[in-house]
């Protein structure tokens, strides 16, 4: 698949910022977390502010990006519609909890139920938004469980080293047990992805030249002429080919600078250093767009099939 600069943004994006808001509404419950307004206002300016620059870069992919809207009433059959409903009614404990935040700075009860039912829509977004690819059998790459679960594990990773490095900045004592934990996801995301990785290239075809024409009885298939003199939308919209070598050498990129690099710089500081929690959110930064990057530029269509691709 064609690796659109907006669906990256957005899928990176949106997945830190709802990643950022559920260590926000999380760690309150659990750990002592200062109250503090300024902090509030930063935390919850960035998070939400990333989901909005994700959500606003995901209409720009459309054909026609004004009826973005539109998409949200389809909710019952669609996981991009689902998505959208998602994301819009995060919004709703979201804002209430970063005004119960930043106005009163008062930890109490009700403050705890925004911030629970901000993580619960934070995290349900995030597995919608995967749904979007997992759902699509056409793309072998992409239809398995280990894609939902990279999404919620990413999120969850970016946003624990967003609020580290905030949470280190202001001196929280937090940031130490913040740091612990993002390191255990950071753990679980690099395993997640080698495992991913073996999956997609471990796993048979689904689908070839044989079993999409019926013709495999008769023996091999092969395209006799292809069916456009020149490239058309598909070709390049489907079939994007990026070479086996360059691949690996992306994915180590990926691996190293996304999580063992961000990881290390972590390990060093286990009582949340402010420059080592800086580094680590760069190359993590960095590390996960390469990551989603090769999502998309990995991930074979079916239709190419019929474009002289032997297997899918």
């Amino acid at each position: 698949m064609h690796p659109a600069k907006s669906v990256i943004l957005f899928t990176t994006a949106s997945g830190a910022g709802y990643g950022l808001l559920f260590w926000l509404s999380v760690f309150p419950i659990y750990v002592d977390v200062p109250v503090e307004q300024t902090f509030g206002f930063i935390a919850f300016a960035l998070g939400l502010g990333l989901v909005v620059i994700g959500l606003m870069s995901s209409t720009f992919h459309l054909g026609h990006p004004e009826r973005a809207w539109r998409a949200m009433s389809q909710w019952r059959s669609s996981w991009l519609s689902r998505e959208g409903v998602a994301a819009v009614l995060s919004f709703v404990p979201a804002g209430l909890y970063a005004l119960d935040w930043v106005f009163f700075g008062e930890s109490d009860r009700y403050m705890h139920a925004f911030g629970i039912g901000t993580a619960i829509l934070a995290m349900v977004t995030v597995y919608c938004t995967s749904m979007i690819y997992a759902s699509l059998k056409t793309i072998p790459a992409w239809s398995n469980k280990f894609t939902s679960l990279g999404y919620l594990a990413l999120s969850l990773m970016t946003g624990g080293l967003l609020f580290t490095v905030l949470a280190s900045f202001f001196g929280y004592e937090v940031a130490g047990i913040s740091t612990k934990v993002t390191l255990a996801f950071l753990l679980i995301s690099l395993a997640l992805k080698v495992v991913y990785y073996k999956h997609i290239d471990g796993a048979d075809a689904r689908s070839t030249a044989e079993t999409a024409t019926g013709l495999g009885f008769i023996g091999k298939v092969r395209l006799l002429e292809p069916p456009h003199t020149q490239p058309n939308y598909l070709m390049k919209e489907m079939g994007f080919d990026v070479a086996r070598k360059h691949a690996a050498k992306l994915r180590r990129i990926a691996m190293i600078v996304g999580f063992v690099l961000p990881f290390a710089a972590l390990y060093l500081s286990p009582f949340g250093n402010f420059m080592d929690a800086a580094l680590a959110v760069t190359l993590g930064a960095i590390g996960i767009v390469s990551e989603r990057w090769l999502f998309f530029a990995e991930a074979k269509h079916v239709v190419m099939l019929y474009y002289g691709q032997d297997k899918v």
